[in-house]
């Protein structure tokens, strides 16, 4: 992926639209929109890392309504060429191409390695890297198997939805239940884990090879925490939260990645 070296680059994920319900989902998308309008101002790439929608699945002819303030103002954005890079979370891994042609994103179905003025992001969602959630993994590779979207397909749209937001819910437990809603320690927290060893890996790769990226910033979602930590080898993690409880952004300036939350009085 090609990033020009100018203007910033905004990070966050887990929006997760349309939970609980409509009413609430919509307070929150319009915090959203703001976001997206404040960072448009003097960016050049805004990164949606997963899990936007609670569900997101594309048939022929049919997507899930509403959102419309969120992808009109996705649009617009883009329109004036504002980059917006879209991740698939697990909770909305089923993106065709909807949101390319109607929003102008760009949707990153793999893990991602960019630089930009002379920094190395690695991007992802988060969900299945490195050794943990080995059962998701598995339900993953199901879930997008070829024949597998194309049986759910032919279930009318009324049913699909009602299938896959029961399996969201049940995500959603399965992942507070096993994880909870604190921090586990370096040793238990499997996104720390893999960015360590995954930037252990490529220091090693990039003495063999100078043209390997070792990346500077990990920066994920999906383990709905704000955190900030230094690696050994001199990168960060970074994980942005989610848009539930905390409202957190990341945004590079030139030299280095800040947390923020929204709103903020110094944005």
């Amino acid at each position: 992926m090609n990033v020009l070296e100018k203007k910033k680059l905004y990070f966050t994920s887990d929006f997760h639209l349309g939970f609980p319900t409509e009413k609430i989902s919509i307070v929150r998308e319009k915090s959203v929109v703001a976001w997206l309008n404040h960072a448009a101002k003097d960016a050049h790439t805004i990164f949606l890392l997963g899990d936007i929608f609670d569900f997101w699945f594309e048939y022929k002819k049919v997507v899930p309504k509403g959102f419309v303030r969120m992808l009109a103002c996705i649009a617009n954005i883009t329109e004036k060429g504002v980059e917006v890079c879209v991740f698939p979370g697990n909770h909305d891994l089923w993106y065709l191409d909807y949101l390319v042609k109607e929003c102008g994103v760009k949707i990153c179905h793999q893990a991602t390695e960019l630089r930009h003025m002379d920094k190395v992001f690695y991007l992802h969602h988060g969900d299945g890297l490195g050794s943990g959630e080995l059962f998701y993994r598995l339900l993953k590779k199901v879930f997008l198997f070829a024949p597998a979207k194309y049986l759910f397909r032919w279930l009318h749209p009324d049913i699909g939805v009602i299938v896959a937001q029961f399996l969201s819910k049940n995500s959603r437990h399965s992942q507070k239940r096993h994880k909870g809603d604190n921090y586990l320690g370096d040793n238990k927290e499997f996104l720390t884990q893999f960015a360590q060893k995954h930037h252990e890996q490529q220091i090693l790769n990039h003495t063999k090879d100078n043209k390997v990226l070792v990346p500077d910033f990990y920066i994920f979602g999906h383990r709905h925490l704000v955190l900030n930590i230094k690696l050994q080898g001199g990168a960060t993690y970074i994980n942005l939260g989610d848009w539930l409880n905390t409202q957190q952004y990341a945004v590079f300036d030139g030299n280095t990645v800040e947390l923020k939350p929204w709103p903020n009085e110094n944005p």
